[in-house]
């Protein structure tokens, strides 16, 4: 049993936390900034970390949303707040947020992508607009969005990591018996290759979404050249069967606390092959103004295209 400090984080914190261990490794090659105070709205952001971060996950999720709806056979809309919000504007994020935490809603988990076959767009369209458009979704108790959810075939948790997968030192490393595993077949822990994130905290609230409105949930995890999916049943699979064991990482807010949390990395060869990137997307740089005139610098994504594999088409056909 993963043992965890139940420690309340806002949504908006929560959402743009980076690993220290991800700072290290992703962002060793990127110019240090000083890790200043900058003031958006009604909190400090410390360092630019947190809006390429923010700007990594707009990205991503856009990626897949118009990889889905390229392919003709299925169509996908954003469905979580991290997808629903505002994407151009960093303090239109925070503000969502905030909107979000004063409805009272700020703890509830939903999957970041709902994904609908496309002769049903027309109808999911008109029930989107209905309540308001898609950034209305998260406000929205599922008990009235039943219309909608009874659409969908599959809701995606969408994650995403700054590498280019195929050049990570351990991608072709070969499984060898492990002692830690019992003499199972796995790599060290210190392997360095694609893995498919799952936080020990949203295991359970995703678990129960996904029993609630029978609805199957998929993990989808992107990265610079390619993109790999799992099933929450199969993820849960091999953590009961200690296959793929957990993790501590500590993770920063953009206001400076601190929180260890587990995870768990699912190798990518227990996956299945979800889309390749046919063009790579420009980092363009940008900025933010405080409410005090402070210029914080940020890398922004920007373009890009993932195609979806003809092994997650057949997985998507499997669930309808």
């Amino acid at each position: 049993m993963i043992m965890s400090m139940k420690k309340y984080i806002h949504p908006f914190e929560k959402v743009l936390s980076v690993s220290i261990e991800n700072i290290t490794l992703e962002l060793r090659d990127f110019p240090l900034l000083p890790w200043a105070d900058f003031l958006l709205n009604p909190r400090r952001l410390r360092g630019s970390d947190f809006l390429m971060r923010w700007s990594q996950g707009v990205w991503s999720e856009s990626r897949l949303i118009e990889a889905i709806n390229e392919n003709g056979k299925y169509f996908a809309i954003p469905y979580g707040p991290s997808g629903t919000a505002p994407t151009d504007d960093v303090r239109a994020f925070e503000l969502y947020f905030e909107r979000l935490e004063e409805a009272g809603l700020g703890k509830i988990k939903r999957p970041d992508i709902l994904v609908f076959k496309k002769s049903d767009e027309q109808e999911v369209n008109r029930i989107v607009e209905n309540v308001g458009g898609v950034q209305e979704l998260p406000f929205i108790v599922e008990e009235k969005l039943k219309p909608l959810l009874d659409k969908a075939i599959v809701a995606v948790e969408a994650e995403n990591s700054l590498w280019k997968s195929k050049k990570m030192p351990d991608y072709a490393t070969e499984f060898t018996p492990q002692k830690r595993l019992g003499g199972r077949l796995g790599l060290k822990k210190v392997a360095i290759l694609p893995t498919i994130i799952i936080k020990e905290e949203d295991r359970e609230p995703l678990k129960r979404w996904q029993e609630q409105n029978g609805i199957k949930i998929h993990v989808w995890h992107v990265f610079y050249d390619q993109a790999f999916g799992i099933s929450l049943d199969e993820a849960e699979r091999l953590f009961a069967e200690g296959l793929i064991q957990p993790t501590i990482q500590t993770f920063q807010a953009p206001g400076g606390a601190t929180t260890k949390k587990a995870i768990y990395k699912i190798y990518y060869r227990y996956a299945y092959p979800l889309g390749n990137s046919t063009e790579e997307p420009t980092l363009v740089s940008d900025c933010v103004e405080d409410k005090n005139g402070h210029i914080l610098p940020y890398v922004k994504f920007h373009g890009g295209k993932l195609e979806l594999r003809e092994e997650a088409i057949k997985v998507l056909d499997s669930l309808t």
